[in-house]
């Protein structure tokens, strides 16, 4: 992996040094496809405003990669920042990181961390849309679709429907562009996500073997 061009003449950061310390604290595949998922759509608003996709993709990666160990607001995500800021990660990726919480007392004021916090929950929301089609993929998945899902308060009721509206205005788009984009971001890496066709159809119980690890 190629090494990030620094933020603000901050120290370089490995994707690959990333993805090792996501797997060593988490160990469960949904939390792992989460964070592959809000990765994928960080990447892709990057590119689409300009930013370095690099950057991006790994506040992406890890924004909750302390949650399996930490799960109560008064650690998460404060004791990851702590582990990532002891591993010498540049202190604008711990800042994202913390602002995606609105417990955390950090208020989200770049596009990094506005975006951040947009693609956070619409990405989980997105996902849960796509594994209840009869196809379990992304490809065949609709703005429209999921927008609709958002007024089915019984689908995916964990998810705040205020936090995926505010998510979009505070990166300044429409709900439906913004769940659009997100589609197409992964899209992507939708084998990589288990919601591809091919992937989503190993899933089923006439599938054979099913599917390998990431």
């Amino acid at each position: 992996m190629s090494k990030m061009s620094s933020t603000n003449d901050s120290p370089p950061v490995l994707r690959a040094d990333a993805w090792a310390l996501l797997t060593e604290w988490t160990q469960g595949e949904s939390l792992r496809k989460h964070a592959l998922a809000v990765e994928a759509a960080m990447r892709g608003y990057a590119r689409l405003f300009g930013e370095n996709p690099d950057e991006w993709g790994v506040v992406g990666l890890l924004h909750d990669f302390d949650y399996e160990r930490y799960t109560t607001p008064a650690d998460h995500p404060f004791r990851g920042c702590d582990e990532l800021r002891r591993r010498g990660y540049p202190e604008w990726v711990m800042r994202a990181i913390l602002s995606h919480a609105d417990y955390s007392g950090v208020p989200r004021e770049s596009r990094l961390e506005k975006t951040l916090f947009a693609c956070d929950e619409m990405a989980g929301f997105v996902i849960a849309a796509a594994l209840v089609r009869p196809s379990r993929s992304v490809l065949d998945l609709e703005a429209p679709s999921v927008v609709k899902r958002m007024k089915d308060k019984a689908f995916a009721r964990a998810v705040s429907r205020d936090d995926l509206r505010r998510g979009a205005e505070e990166i300044g788009l429409p709900l439906d562009v913004h769940v659009a984009n997100v589609i197409t971001f992964l899209r992507e890496r939708a084998d990589m996500l288990g919601l591809g066709l091919s992937t989503a159809a190993e899933g089923r119980p006439d599938a054979g073997e099913g599917r390998g690890t990431l």
